[in-house]
Parts: C-alpha cells; structure tokens; sequence
C-alpha cells in the first residue's frame, strides 16, 4: 500500500501546535500497540540497564568505604558513618536536586533538536551548583557544634568534622559530575555514565589501601572524592571528543549564551525539584532518628541499618527507571509527540509494578539469610525476618512512587512531586509513623507501617495527578521550553521533521 504523504498525517501550519491524531487509531490498534510497546521496552532497555550498573556501583562504592571505616576501629566507624550522613542530608540531596532541574530542559531540548539550549543548561547547572557549594562548605565546617548542640557525643562529633573536612573537594566534584550525568542521560547516553563508573570503582578499593594505611580516617575519606574525581575526568573527555568530532553539535554554540530568561526558568524549576528530592531523603534520615529514640533503640537501629542495606540495592532499580521515565518523556515531549510520551509514561509506570512486586519477592525470599551476613546476634536477625515482610511491602509501592516522580520531572512539572511528597510523607507518614510506634508501642514496625500509609498516599496523589495531564497541552508546553521562547528556529523545524519522518516510519512499517 502507498505510504500517505507528510502533510497528511502530520498537518503543521508552521505553529506549535499539539501532534495530530497517531496514524495507529485504525481498527489494527491492539496489535499496534503490542508493537510499540516492545519497542519502547526496547528502547528503555537501553536506557536503563547502564544506569542500573552506574547506580549499582556507586552503591558498592558506600558499601567498600563503610568496610574500610570499620576495619580503622568503632569510632571512625561512627563518625565517618555519622559524617557521612549529614553530608548526604545537607549536601549531595541539596546538589542532587538542584540538578534534576536538568532533567526536563535537557531531555526536551534533545527531543527538539535544540543543542545550544543543552550546552547553555549545562554550565548554567554548573555555575549554579559549584555558587550552592559555599555554604554547604561552611555548614560542614560547623558540623561538631552542630551534632553536639542536637545531643551527639563530642568525640564521635569529632571526628565527623574530621572526614567532612576532607569531604570537601567532593563538592565540587559532584558539582560537575552530577550535571555531566544528566546532560549524557537526557540525550539516552548512558553507556559512557556506566563504563565510567565501572572503572573508577576498579581504582577504588586500591585507593582505599593505600589512603586509609597511610592517612587513616583522612584516607578513607580522600578516596571518596579521589573515585569521583576519574568518573569526571572521563565524561568530561568522552563530552569533548563526541561534541568536536564529525556530526557533532559543538559549532551549534550556545555555550555562554545565557540570559535572565534562561536563568528564570532554571531556577523556576530547581526549586521543586531540589524540594521533592531533600524531603524525601530527609524522611528516611528521621526515621533513621526516630528509630534511635526506641526502647531498645541499639537493636531497632542494627535491624533497620540491615533491612535499609538490601533496599539500598533495589533502589538503584528505582532509580534507574525514575531516570529513564524522565528522559523519554521529555525527550518524546519535545520531539512534539505527545501521544509516544504518555506511551513511555505508562509503559515505565507498568514496568515499575512489575520490578516492585519482584523487588518484594526477592526481599521476603531473602529475608531468612540476610541478617546473618551482618551479625551472628539472634534479636537482630530475628527482628531482620519480620522488618524484610514489612519493607517487602514498601518496596511494591516505592518503585512506582519513585517513577511517578520521574514522569513528573520530564513533563517539566515537578512542583507535583513536591506536593504528593510533603502530603504523604510529612502530613501522614511520620505523625502516624510516631502514633503507631510510641503511642501504641508497635515499636519499629510501627514505623515501616506508618511509612507504608504515608508512601502509599504519596503514590496514589502522583498517579492522580498524572492521569489528569494533558498530553497534547504538554507537547506545546515543551516547544516553547526547547525550541521558541529560546529563538532556535532550526531546533523548531528539526523536531517538526523529526516527528514527521518518524510517523512516516510508523505507516512504513504497519501499513
């Protein structure tokens, strides 16, 4: 059969108006969709699987420096693991979520085919996340009165301030390393994030020995910051060779371009983002706190620290996916596809319950061997079997909650995410988290259940608010973000070209 022409699958008057009516409404649309399905598996596949190994590793890098902490003797271990906590409280979530604001603009202005938007983003992320770093430096400087002052022991605090001291150059290093990641993830290069990450971890454990026999504690900490430093240099690297080399966007310019326009709309959505991040991070941080203020506080704190080790793994998982719904829903949003942008959406959403459910499975299967890797104590082992079944439960809604956030994130709303964050888990969450532990004496569990409540209103607040967007207002919404409100004509006309050559593609295939 003859393919239809451009024009009239795709009508444009040359505005930016919502993408037309799919060519696949027609009465083959359930093996239509069957297809597009697998195809964007496919396509996420890609995505996500180099992600989860980046995730996996960073993950393994915590793990091996929380050895080399115990194995310096149980104060350096208590302070370098308190330390190491307020930098991630007051530090990495606060820089993390600023740069989620990279998310919808990169991922939409790669959707566009808008390149100097990209390139003006990145360093705009950079400025911005190394002027923020100033006074987390001070903030960490002051971290042993600050401990002291909220009950902390002083030599524990001590020695806190000690690793944070050498921490230091880490913030400057995430600052580059974390918008590096997500101008790379937003265009779906993930695989240079993962080769990366892999052989930075391979120096790792050797830094390490070297660091922690000569320098001690100061070591451990310096090598932190030593393994990041490599993943840089190589994105920085594998930036500069791909944009110079033929076919490469670095003559589309836009680097030092920036406006107040362009400062506005990144700040307008650094907000939310740095927000649904930090209280989400911080909710766990308190329930780590709360769990301490438990009559048998020392045991609860041993099983949580466990049972929160096997969800450390499975969170990668999340995240992974958060990342992926993010980039294929801006970057299909910007491509002015609004209909392949709810598919995405949807399909990651559906993806996300399935890993849940398996994630849970795999946590309840798991939890009778667990606790004995960590102690041979029979009370925390014990109590590691009953807190797996609960946080087996968790596990079924956070991965789609923590998906939910990413669409979010890509259709460049993520005020959203702040809101579902702070009705779930502050205004339900921890107050009956605190009712059903102290109040009722439900100890620990108590708290996993209140969570569970918390979490599970905070997911059912982002599904609702997702199932009301608007698809096709969102398509228009990103072409004035990626293509117009920033003067690139050639990024207007190379995403309408693109979703005409890709409808053309879809009736070559199916017609």
């Amino acid at each position: 059969m003859s393919v239809t022409s451009n024009s009239e699958e795709n009508p444009d008057n040359g505005n930016y108006e919502p993408s037309s009516k799919p060519p696949f409404a027609t009465d083959k649309w359930p093996s239509y969709v069957v297809e597009q399905v697998f195809m964007e598996l496919k396509t996420q596949r890609r995505i996500s699987l180099p992600l989860l190994a980046m995730n996996l590793t960073w993950f393994a890098k915590i793990v091996i420096t929380t050895i080399f902490l115990g194995r310096l003797g149980k104060l350096p271990l208590a302070g370098g693991a308190l330390g190491f906590t307020f930098a991630n409280v007051t530090g990495f979530s606060v820089l993390n979520g600023l740069c989620g604001a990279m998310e919808p603009i990169c991922g939409q202005a790669y959707g566009a085919k808008n390149f100097r938007l990209l390139h003006k983003t990145l360093l705009m992320a950079i400025f911005l996340l190394l002027l923020v770093t100033l006074p987390i430096s001070f903030l960490w400087l002051k971290v042993d009165k600050i401990l002291i002052h909220f009950g902390q022991q002083e030599d524990i605090s001590l020695v806190a301030k000690n690793y944070l001291f050498f921490l230091l150059p880490d913030l400057v290093i995430t600052s580059l390393l974390s918008p590096l990641k997500a101008y790379l993830s937003s265009q779906g290069a993930t695989l240079p994030i993962m080769f990366s990450s892999a052989l930075a971890m391979t120096f790792h454990v050797p830094i390490n020995m070297l660091l922690a026999r000569v320098e001690g504690l100061k070591g451990v900490s310096m090598a932190t910051w030593i393994t990041d430093l490599v993943v840089v240099i190589l994105l920085a690297l594998y930036v500069l060779i791909v944009e110079n080399r033929k076919g490469g966007h670095w003559k589309e310019g836009g680097w030092t371009e920036q406006g107040v326009g362009d400062w506005l709309r990144l700040l307008k959505l650094c907000g939310p983002c740095c927000l649904t991040t930090c209280l989400e991070w911080w909710c766990w941080e308190i329930l780590v706190l709360l769990t301490g203020r438990l009559p048998n506080a020392k045991e609860a704190v041993g099983v949580l620290a466990i049972v929160l080790n096997f969800d450390y793994l499975l969170f990668s998982v999340m995240l992974s996916l958060a990342t992926c719904a993010s980039t294929r829903v801006s970057n299909e949003l910007g491509a002015n596809r609004a209909s392949l942008a709810k598919q995405s959406a949807y399909v990651t959403l559906a993806l996300s319950v399935l890993s849940g459910c398996i994630g849970s499975l795999v946590m309840v299967g798991s939890r009778g061997t667990w606790g004995s890797l960590f102690t041979h104590d029979k009370g925390i082992i014990r109590g590691v079997k009953k807190m797996m079944l609960l946080m087996g439960l968790l596990e079924v809604v956070n991965f789609p909650l923590a998906v939910c956030g990413g669409i979010v994130r890509g259709t460049a709303r993520p005020w959203l995410g702040m809101y579902a964050n702070v009705g779930g888990f502050y205004l339900l969450a921890l107050p009956l988290a605190v009712v059903l532990a102290f109040r009722t004496a439900l100890g620990l569990g108590g708290l996993l259940i209140g969570f569970l409540f918390g979490t599970s209103i905070c997911l059912m607040l982002l599904v609702f608010f997702i199932a009301r967007i608007d698809w096709e207002v969102e398509a228009h919404n990103a072409q004035k973000l990626a293509s117009k409100c920033n003067g690139n004509a050639a990024g207007e006309e190379a995403a309408k070209k693109d979703g005409n050559q890709r409808t053309t593609e879809s009736v070559d295939i199916y017609i």
